[in-house]
């Protein structure tokens, strides 16, 4: 079946001409003069019998057409951008793996790492996204990700990583100079950090510490915990957070545990793929690697963090 698609070099310069708003500067991204870039627009107008642009004065504007084609067009050449480079990835015989990591998880924990695996499997090219929750594994391509939830994923194999401490943190700077805090019930005279994603994690908390008195949700909330992490070290407030997130800056006082309380979070971090992905080379070999990574980090990790005396 001989199908109805106009030429792609049309297609690559109709998206960098919407991109920019401008021939001239589609042209100097693809390397072409501006009257070819000109032609080729109203080749694609002419073979769609829509006009994609209105000519106001020195700028070019999407009309509703070509604002509606825009959004399906540049969908479909990052697809094509993809298969084409998970396809020069087998030229080194290990192919592309596609992990998706949750942000914290991994700028703190993943990307410290990630060089030991590549060094023992060269030839596997490796792509690292960031996503939060929900995702789809099949719609968006992944091959593997890590997983934070309070049981194993229920949309193919997993593998459970490790349990989650989080305790609380805060800047030196943030103590009074007398000495810590004395009480939990002196944590409503700071503002509380909280994750979008975990609303009752302070709630919990003071709880299990005896601060029932103390307002658990108010304070300033983050997207991420990179976010929080920053904000504490600064001295915006205290902070409950992934012990093993924060490792350097308890080594070298940047955060200090101001109360001994530490509390095990109800969900664990699990590795997860497809079930048709499973048995892929390389998605195993990322399994083992990662499997005996956290290994080692929870043997190594296994003592609590000191409060501060």
């Amino acid at each position: 079946m001989r199908r109805v698609l106009p030429s792609l070099p049309s297609l690559t310069i109709f998206e960098a001409s919407a991109r920019h708003s401008s021939f001239t500067r589609a042209a100097e991204e693809l390397n072409l003069s501006q009257s070819a870039v000109s032609k080729q627009v109203q080749s694609l107008e002419t073979f769609l019998g829509l006009r994609l642009f209105e000519r106001i004065r020195q700028r070019i504007v999407l009309t509703e057409a070509g604002q509606l084609y825009l959004a399906r067009i540049r969908e479909a050449l990052e697809i094509m951008e993809s298969a084409t480079m998970e396809a020069l990835a087998f030229q080194g015989g290990g192919g592309l793996l596609n992990i998706a990591t949750l942000p914290t998880f991994g700028s703190r924990w993943l990307a410290p790492r990630i060089g030991r695996f590549q060094a023992l499997y060269p030839n596997i090219a490796l792509s690292l996204t960031v996503r939060t929750w929900p995702f789809d594994l099949v719609e968006e391509n992944i091959d593997i990700a890590v997983y934070f939830g309070e049981k194993p994923w229920p949309g193919g194999p997993s593998d459970f990583l490790m349990e989650e401490m989080v305790i609380p943190v805060c800047a030196p700077s943030r103590l009074s100079p007398k000495g810590p805090l004395s009480t939990v019930a002196d944590l409503g005279q700071l503002a509380l950090l909280h994750h979008r994603a975990r609303p009752r994690a302070w709630k919990d908390w003071l709880q299990m510490a005896g601060g029932n008195e103390v307002n658990p949700f108010h304070g300033v909330r983050f997207e991420h915990f990179e976010m929080i992490i920053q904000a504490a070290v600064s001295g915006m407030g205290i902070a409950i957070v992934p012990r093993f997130m924060i490792e350097a800056e308890l080594l070298d006082g940047r955060l200090i545990t101001p109360f001994p309380q530490t509390m095990k979070s109800a969900e664990s971090y699990y590795l997860v793929c497809p079930e048709r992905k499973r048995s892929l080379p390389a998605v195993e070999a990322f399994r083992r690697w990662i499997i005996d990574e956290m290994r080692l980090f929870r043997q190594r990790s296994g003592n609590e963090v000191a409060p501060v005396a």
